[in-house]
């Protein structure tokens, strides 16, 4: 009973000389000017007051924030204003302007004697230069037509007499090389991005990742020459086709610069698969491979189709490539060893030949309008569509 007794008595006296300790310690606090700190004996701070709340303007990071914004402000500038000047140079063929043959009405003229073959007089000659004068009016005349009856034709012959500005054998070009490249390209980068994820020791990852990332730093002019020096002929003593370049060539050609970016971007999104669903996998008695196939993938299906996006539109834009190994022959044809001409590579080797202002010159800013409105509108219809409906299907959202 006695030791309990002292025991309540020291606990009270502690208590007491608790509260005795705030009780000094308060005041202190409001003495010290209410800056949170005991200055006397250095303790915590107490409280903060709003003006320590308050941000503190520093130079460097108000100028580092202009300088991001005007970057961004610049950069979107620029994109609007190339956009607007493709637009402004296709527009005279989606307005085109009336071109009439002028036909002159002339006082008859007499004839001269002539003795066989031979002339005699100016008659005959300016008989010979006015029609001469006809023929060209109207022959540029019907140059200067760029109709969509001819946009729409099979046949690209932009220099004679009666050009022709078919785009069907442009547009079903660049739909092959794209289609190759992809067949090609997307199954290899995204089976090398699902190993280096989830089979791969980390050590060997480390360099995996980096060398196939290395290919996407390579300029396409490379990548060109070698599928025209040394690929197209192993390919043609493979295969046994008549033309050595073709489609084929520029589809796998171009699938060595889809690989990187398909893979880069695949790998990400498989990386960034939660840990949890892989190791419920693994614990239910599934395999490696079955959980990489099943579980991980699927789960990574939204970024992995993004990647295939970006592949697409890599491959549907490039130009160098296409231009050195598919033939460069506009032909309307649906085989797949036969030349072909994409829209790109017609932009890249007929704008430096043509004239300022003529109607080739704008035929071309159309193509590459065509090319920004197609690329834009699918990978606009696939985000919307397709890979919104992949997110809720793959991650259980209503």
């Amino acid at each position: 009973m006695s030791d309990r007794r002292s025991c309540r008595r020291s606990g009270t006296s502690r208590f007491g000389d608790v509260n005795a300790n705030l009780k000094i310690a308060v005041p202190q606090i409001h003495e010290n000017g209410g800056n949170g700190v005991d200055r006397s004996n250095g303790g915590p701070p107490a409280r903060l007051t709003k003006a320590d709340l308050q941000k503190r303007f520093r130079w460097d990071e108000f100028l580092a924030e202009k300088a991001i914004t005007a970057v961004a402000f610049v950069s979107l500038a620029a994109i609007v204003l190339i956009f607007v000047f493709v637009f402004r140079e296709a527009a005279p063929i989606l307005a085109p302007a009336k071109h009439s043959t002028q036909e002159t009405v002339q006082a008859p003229t007499e004839e001269e004697e002539s003795y066989g073959d031979e002339a005699l007089g100016e008659g005959a000659r300016k008989l010979e230069q006015q029609s001469a004068s006809k023929t060209s009016v109207e022959n540029s005349g019907s140059e200067g037509e760029a109709t969509w009856s001819n946009l729409l034709s099979v046949s690209w012959q932009p220099v004679g007499n009666q050009p022709k500005y078919g785009l069907w054998p442009l547009i079903v070009g660049s739909l092959k090389v794209t289609v190759i490249a992809l067949l090609v390209a997307a199954p290899l980068a995204i089976l090398a991005a699902l190993f280096t994820s989830s089979f791969a020791p980390r050590w060997s990852r480390e360099y995996i990742k980096p060398a196939i990332e290395l290919l996407a730093g390579f300029p396409s002019v490379v990548v060109g020459f070698f599928a025209l020096v040394t690929l197209a002929t192993l390919m043609q003593d493979l295969f046994g086709y008549q033309y050595r370049l073709n489609v084929l060539l520029g589809g796998i050609a171009m699938a060595l610069a889809v690989i990187p970016i398909v893979y880069t971007v695949a790998e990400d999104a498989l990386m960034a698969v939660p840990k949890f669903m892989t190791e419920a996998s693994l614990a239910l008695g599934a395999t490696r491979w079955q959980t990489a196939l099943f579980v991980t993938l699927p789960a990574a299906t939204p970024g992995v189709f993004a990647a295939v996006l970006l592949g697409f539109g890599r491959a549907f834009g490039e130009t160098m490539i296409v231009l050195m190994a598919t033939g460069n022959a506009a032909l309307f044809s649906w085989s797949f060893i036969e030349p072909v001409r994409t829209m790109s590579a017609t932009i890249g080797a007929e704008m430096a030949e043509v004239v300022f202002g003529e109607t080739h010159y704008h035929v071309l800013f159309f193509i590459g309008a065509v090319l920004f409105v197609f690329t834009f509108v699918l990978n606009a219809i696939a985000e919307v569509f397709i890979r919104q409906r992949l997110l809720k299907r793959f991650r259980g959202a209503s």
